[in-house]
C-alpha cells in the first residue's frame, strides 16, 4: 500500500485512520477537505477543486481522506487500495456530534481557513447530523457502484465494518511484521496504528 484513499461517511473516523496509517507507511495525509473549502466556508471553483487534487496526488506515497464524487475518477486512478470505513449510521452520528462539539467549544481554526464549526453546525437549518443521515445511504451505493466499474478493477479494496473489524486488521498488520526475536521498526509503526 502506497496511496490509499480512505472514505466513509463524515463521522466514520477517516482522518484518524490516515494520521495513524501515515508514518507507518511513510505517506503524505491529502485532506479533501482543506482542498475543497476556502474561508466563510465557500467551496472554491471546481476547477481548481480538481487542479489541487491532481497535485497532491501525483507523489508515490500519500493516504487521501475524503468522500468527494467529483475527484474520485482522479484520486482513484492514482490510488492502489480504497479503504472504506463503512460503519453504522448511528455511530459515525454519535462520532460526528462528539467531533463537532469539541471543535465548537475549542473554537479549532479548520485546514487553515480561518473556518470555525459553530453551533448551528449542530441544530441549524445546515446542520451536519442532518446533511450525514440523509446523505449516509446514498454515499454507501455510489461508493458501491464506483468499486465495481472497471476502470477501477486494479484496486485493492478493505471495507470494515466496526472500529473492531478495523483495530483486528491492524493488529494482524502489526503480527505479520513481528519478527521471530526482538522487534522490527515496521512493527513499531503498525503496534502505533493499531493503538498499541
Amino acid at each position: 500500500m502506497r496511496r490509499i484513499a480512505i472514505v466513509g461517511t463524515a463521522g466514520a473516523g477517516k482522518s484518524v485512520l490516515a494520521g495513524r496509517l501515515a508514518p507507518a507507511l511513510g505517506a503524505e495525509i491529502v485532506e479533501l477537505d482543506q482542498l475543497f473549502w476556502g474561508p466563510d466556508w465557500t467551496p472554491v471553483l471546481p476547477e481548481l477543486f480538481r487542479h489541487r487534487v491532481e497535485a497532491a496526488t501525483s507523489g508515490d506515497r500519500w493516504i487521501v481522506s475524503g468522500n468527494y464524487a467529483q475527484v474520485r475518477d482522479i484520486v482513484w486512478r492514482r490510488a492502489d487500495t480504497v479503504v472504506w470505513l463503512d460503519y453504522a449510521l448511528p455511530l459515525t452520528l454519535r462520532r460526528l456530534a462528539l467531533r463537532t462539539i469539541r471543535r465548537v467549544v475549542s473554537g479549532e481554526d479548520l485546514w487553515g481557513t480561518g473556518n470555525r464549526e459553530t453551533w448551528r453546525a449542530l441544530f441549524g437549518r445546515d446542520s451536519i447530523l442532518l446533511w450525514a443521515a440523509r446523505t449516509h445511504h446514498r454515499n454507501a451505493r455510489g461508493l458501491t457502484q464506483s468499486l465495481d466499474e472497471q476502470r477501477f478493477a486494479h484496486l485493492q479494496t478493505l471495507r470494515f465494518k466496526s472500529p473492531r473489524e478495523l483495530r483486528r486488521w491492524l493488529a494482524a498488520q502489526a503480527s505479520a511484521d513481528r519478527p521471530t526475536t526482538g522487534a522490527s521498526a515496521d512493527e513499531a509503526r503498525y503496534g502505533a496504528m493499531a493503538g498499541r
